[in-house]
């Protein structure tokens, strides 16, 4: 039997929030309310440990149902949330599409105190999962000793930008000019003048199954709060300025937690090389590759690769954070 014949049809998680999780909200130290999911544990005194899922840039949790609930059925707990800013969120830009953010420890901060909050009331294991630049945020928490978690898995993390031929430094320094002359909220790219061609150039980015790119543009529909378009010039700028403290000698080389970090040679968003380079500073690194089979979005491609990427993590998890017994 292939890896595809294993998922014959589409899970109804995709396109529907399972009967298992319950949507709701919670309140940062600031009076600032943020939208999460949960999925307790199928049977608490036999959960396998839990699984916090922390999105990308411009997401939200509906593109990655499929996987949480799968994960559930599992035996793990699972919990997912907004960042700050996207999807039902709120805004921090200055118009309800453009991502925006004033530094990165804003949501470092709103991390911890959302990771101290479940981990108390969760069972162990506690494994935190990240996707793109939710990945570079949390391997940043954990760098900076502010979460500390049994075991870390990253999706594609944002470690570095395009285009990765150029030094981080040297784009640092264009995007600082670029908001020093003009609003740092504006937004960097457009997307607004051809939406035919822009969904087909996302689609291109993201996944090579067009099925489950949909499954995001059914959730836009019902649910066009959700919807996200370009990052600002201030994002741009503060996430150079993040990548490079990552970069510095000794901040990855002192994490102790073991990461399980998967990366496409493909991605057209995140610099693969950063990626790479950052599974050889870390202590307890283990990368994955893909190839041109693969694109930004692993979770979310066609079943042979997205059912490698799952083995993958079920394996590591299997011998880094084994199920409390």
């Amino acid at each position: 039997m292939t890896v595809a014949q294993t998922c014959p049809t589409p899970s109804s998680a995709r396109r529907e929030i399972p009967v298992a999780a319950r949507e709701s909200w919670w309140t940062t130290p600031d009076g600032t309310r943020l939208r999460r999911i949960d999925w307790p544990a199928p049977q608490a005194a036999h959960a396998r440990g839990s699984i916090l899922f922390m999105p990308g840039r411009g997401d939200a949790y509906e593109k990655w149902l499929e996987t949480l609930d799968e994960w559930h059925g599992e035996g793990w707990e699972v919990t997912s949330a907004d960042w700050r800013g996207q999807a039902l969120s709120g805004r921090l830009g200055g118009d309800a599409l453009t991502g925006h953010i004033d530094d990165f420890s804003i949501w470092i901060n709103d991390l911890v105190v959302l990771w101290d909050e479940w981990r108390a009331r969760t069972p162990g294991p506690h494994v935190l999962v990240a996707h793109s630049m939710g990945g570079h945020l949390a391997l940043r928490a954990v760098a900076e000793g502010k979460v500390r978690p049994d075991a870390l898995v990253l999706s594609a993390p944002m470690l570095g930008l395009r285009p990765d031929r150029v030094p981080s430094f040297v784009l640092h320094q264009i995007a600082k000019v670029m908001v020093r002359f003009g609003d740092p909220r504006r937004a960097a790219w457009s997307g607004d003048e051809k939406p035919e061609l822009v969904h087909r150039a996302r689609n291109l980015l993201l996944t090579h199954d067009a099925s489950r790119y949909e499954d995001e543009q059914f959730w836009r529909r019902e649910r066009p709060a959700i919807t996200m378009g370009a990052a600002s010039w201030g994002w741009i700028e503060r996430a150079l300025d993040s990548i490079r403290g990552l970069e510095k000698a000794g901040a990855l080389e002192a994490v102790q937690v073991p990461v399980l970090l998967l990366g496409t040679t493909r991605d057209r968003l995140v610099s693969w090389r950063a990626i790479a380079r950052a599974a050889k500073r870390l202590p307890g690194g283990k990368l994955v590759a893909f190839g041109p089979e693969c694109r930004h979005e692993i979770l979310r491609e066609l079943d042979p690769v997205r059912e490698r990427a799952l083995a993958e993590i079920r394996k590591f998890l299997d011998r880094v954070a084994p199920a409390c017994r």
